[in-house]
């Protein structure tokens, strides 16, 4: 038995498990409701991780993607997602790990994750995730962030 509560990988697991569940309501209403939209950066290196060797090339350690007007094949798993999107008139498919997620933003709500890793610094601030696919992509940096560092020894 350990001796002491893992506070922040719990809050890890229940971030991602809201995660999956706003996905899981996407994928079964075929669309996102009112002005939502999603920034979701993720880890490009992870091992399970599936992207166009292109895209890996481009984004050598992470990646940005919007989430909002089109978007196709969204299938939520237990342990990943996987979704088609959009790059220059391009479809991509994506498999992306919850895991891998490092920050999870609705800037329509101003409402966002990050998830802190052992590597980050705890003074940088988190930066707003805009994607260098739709540059017209609006940009709130007043989103509301949740940061585990709080609930840390």
């Amino acid at each position: 038995m350990p001796n002491e509560i893992d506070y922040g990988n719990l809050m890890h697991n229940a971030m991602r498990g809201l995660i999956k569940q706003v996905l899981q309501q996407i994928e079964r209403d075929g669309e996102l409701p009112g002005q939502h939209h999603f920034f979701i950066t993720f880890d490009t290196t992870h091992p399970d991780v599936q992207i166009a060797e292109w895209l890996s090339a481009r984004y050598p350690e992470e990646m940005t993607v919007v989430v909002q007007h089109w978007f196709d094949n969204l299938t939520v798993g237990e342990d990943a997602f996987s979704i088609t999107l959009n790059f220059g008139d391009q479809p991509e498919p994506l498999h992306i790990p919850y895991d891998a997620i490092r920050t999870f933003v609705d800037p329509s709500v101003e409402f966002g994750l990050r998830f802190e890793t052992q590597d980050d610094d705890e003074d940088d601030a988190p930066e707003e995730p805009l994607p260098p696919e739709e540059p017209d992509a609006p940009a709130h940096a007043d989103a509301e962030v949740v940061s585990l560092d709080s609930f840390r020894k």
